[in-house]
């Protein structure tokens, strides 16, 4: 069984937003991520947070127009703004369910993965 579940995606035009969230069952979040792999290229990393110290990190591509949050003891959310066709992308949660106080764009950081939800931005 999975033990996270992402939501939210879907398809948007240019300059749209949307919000995808990840639900976590059996653990507590502390170091999480967003990746996303796009149509014949790696999964790249997008936004870490760390819910225990409160640590960002965003890539360069989506910084200024993404923010992730935590929305519950639960739950933690992208909010992606300003949309473009180079977004379009499965996007993945990630999460280590112990103690860290990393915030990192690294897969190997992560124990937990969700199986992702599809965000499409038509050129």
């Amino acid at each position: 069984q999975s033990q996270l579940v992402e939501s939210g995606g879907g398809l948007v035009h240019t300059g749209g937003s949307l919000r995808l969230s990840c639900a976590a069952a059996g653990f507590t979040f502390h170091a999480t991520a967003w990746f996303r792999q796009a149509p014949g290229k790696e999964r790249e990393g997008v936004a870490c947070l760390n819910v225990d110290n409160e640590r960002q990190r965003y890539a360069d591509s989506v910084k200024g127009r993404f923010t992730v949050s935590r929305d519950s003891a639960n739950t933690v959310s992208l909010q992606m703004n300003n949309l473009a066709p180079e977004d379009t992308a499965v996007y993945y949660c990630a999460a280590t369910p112990w103690d860290d106080n990393s915030c990192m764009l690294k897969e190997s950081t992560y124990a937990y993965w969700g199986q992702g939800t599809q965000v499409t931005v038509p050129a």
